[in-house]
């Protein structure tokens, strides 16, 4: 098994929610927060902060959370993932894209309002806890746990438990 930590920042400014629209290896698109894998020996909100940085230019001083977790098993594709979303307290900067890894390629703060519709392509571990959160803005933490079933990617099925 594979496993991942993985970053997210919830950034709010300019009347909206700092999402990122990424191109993946098939060739879809789909928006989320921006963030990212924690590379090896980066503490999470180090990697949270360099992650953002580099994807939409803005520089993140002061965080809070996690705002939500999310742990995502996928046994028949041999992975597991786990997310911690933190709230940008204090950032700064101009959006910029300018990611090395070559999957961001817009950034854009979306009202709460339309952030369902940007959420609509993604996997619904992200959509899910992220269109809560917009909806009621809890204070305390919460997870989720979702389950991939299958060992194929286009045909498997996400439950969540």
């Amino acid at each position: 098994m594979r496993d991942w930590l993985v970053g997210g920042g919830l950034i709010l400014d300019q009347g909206g929610l700092l999402l990122v629209r990424n191109r993946r290896r098939s060739g879809e698109h789909d928006w989320t927060p921006p963030g990212g894998v924690i590379d090896a020996g980066e503490t999470l909100i180090d990697g949270l902060t360099r992650e953002v940085a580099e994807e939409t230019g803005v520089t993140v001083s002061r965080w809070r959370g996690p705002v939500y977790e999310v742990e995502v098993e996928a046994p028949g594709l041999g992975w597991r993932l786990r997310v911690e979303a933190h709230l940008a307290l204090e950032h700064a900067g101009a959006l910029r894209v300018d990611d090395p890894d070559g999957i961001v390629v817009e950034a854009a703060y979306v009202e709460a309002g339309d952030c369902e519709g940007h959420l609509a392509g993604c996997h619904r571990w992200v959509s899910e806890p992220l269109e809560e959160w917009l909806s009621s803005r809890w204070v305390d933490s919460r997870r989720y746990r979702y389950c991939v079933e299958g060992d194929d990617p286009g045909t498997a099925t996400v439950s969540r438990r």
